[in-house]
Order: C-alpha cells, then sequence, then structure tokens
C-alpha cells in the first residue's frame, strides 16, 4: 500500500498566506473600519485555504498578498459555511 503525499497549500508562490485572527485581534479590525463581520466579503469554510488552517463559520481570516506596488496587500474575509 503506498502513502498518500500531503501537499503544503501554503508552499506554491500563488497561494497567499491565510492568518486566522484571534477574538481580539477580530474586534480591532471591526473597530478599526467601523463594520460588522457581515460586512466582510465572505470566503466558504470549504475554500482549501480555510480547510488548510481549520477556519470555522464566524471566524475571520486575514488574507496576506504580495504587491508589486505596495510590498504586501492585506484582505479580511469572513467564513461562511459551505
Amino acid at each position: 500500500m503506498t502513502e498518500k503525499k500531503r501537499i503544503d497549500l501554503f508552499e506554491h508562490e500563488l497561494v497567499p498566506e491565510h492568518i486566522l485572527l484571534s477574538k481580539e485581534e477580530v474586534e480591532a479590525v471591526l473597530e478599526k473600519y467601523r463594520i460588522k463581520p457581515h460586512q466582510l466579503p465572505f470566503i466558504k469554510a470549504s475554500d482549501p485555504g480555510s480547510k488548510a488552517i481549520k477556519a470555522q463559520p464566524g471566524d475571520v481570516l486575514k488574507i496576506v498578498r504580495k504587491s508589486k506596488t505596495a510590498g504586501e496587500a492585506i484582505a479580511y474575509r469572513y467564513v461562511i459555511e459551505g
């Protein structure tokens, strides 16, 4: 029987870093932008990036992408079912 190799999704250069925020970090982001969690763009819990970091519906993710102009671009996503 052969072993299945586990591939680390985040090792690929085109996959941005996904960070699961703590409750305190979420509160700080929501306060900074004066928004409610459901006003953030959504990401499904079944998304490969969400699954890789075990995000659950209701969590907020910080996604850090490389940017040629800004160095890095940060986006926030609200995890929903799906």
